[in-house]
């Protein structure tokens, strides 16, 4: 596969994966954590994260392989999944459970499975099927400096977006995600009924 730079696909991996992540709707969550003085290393959490989605990347395809599933088809199941989460965001309901298991703060519930979850590494795989693997490297790094910023300066964030505006920003990016995987989904559906 040939590897070049393009900005176009950059901007919109990381508009995608910066919807999934959610680290702006996080903000309450790592404030209550905080507030239960446990400790959350900002630094720590976003090169964590950062190994574990590209190594992801990398070895998601693999594992694909070694259950016969090809690429379009985990697009497609991962746009339903994304279309679940848009309507979360939007709606504010929950469907996916929080049920990861309890431990440090900083790997779990943060970096696992709120930043490098079941989400992002659905999302992960989708977009490669879509964009070339150097610009989603590169949108994941930019994702994870703003998880870094965030979580390093939350309590500036919080009072910078107030909670009214964490809560508009999340229905917004939640409006963009629906759309993003409408077109994932009907993108890799054709591809999939025409190798039939």
């Amino acid at each position: 596969m040939s590897v070049y730079f393009n900005f176009q696909e950059i901007i919109s991996a990381f508009m995608v994966l910066f919807a999934v992540i959610d680290i702006l709707g996080a903000i309450p969550i790592i404030v209550s954590l905080r507030e239960k003085n446990q400790k959350i290393e900002a630094g720590k959490a976003a090169i964590i994260s950062f190994v574990i989605l590209v190594a992801f990347l990398f070895v998601g395809n693999a594992l694909l392989a070694l259950f016969n599933v090809d690429i379009s088809s985990f697009a497609v199941a991962g746009a339903l999944v994304l279309l679940v989460l848009a309507v979360e965001m939007i709606f504010g309901v929950e469907i996916f459970k929080n049920d990861g298991p309890c431990g440090s703060a900083t790997i779990v519930p943060l970096v696992f499975p709120l930043i490098a979850g079941a989400a992002s590494f659905t999302t992960l795989l989708s977009l490669r099927a879509e964009y070339n693997i150097l610009n989603i490297i590169i949108a994941v790094a930019l994702n994870m400096i703003v998880v870094f910023l965030v979580l390093r300066y939350v309590s500036y964030v919080e009072r910078l977006f107030g909670k009214s505006g964490i809560y508009v920003m999340r229905k917004f990016f939640g409006i963009i995600l629906l759309a993003i995987a409408v077109r994932l989904l009907t993108t890799n559906l054709n591809s999939l009924i025409g190798s039939f």
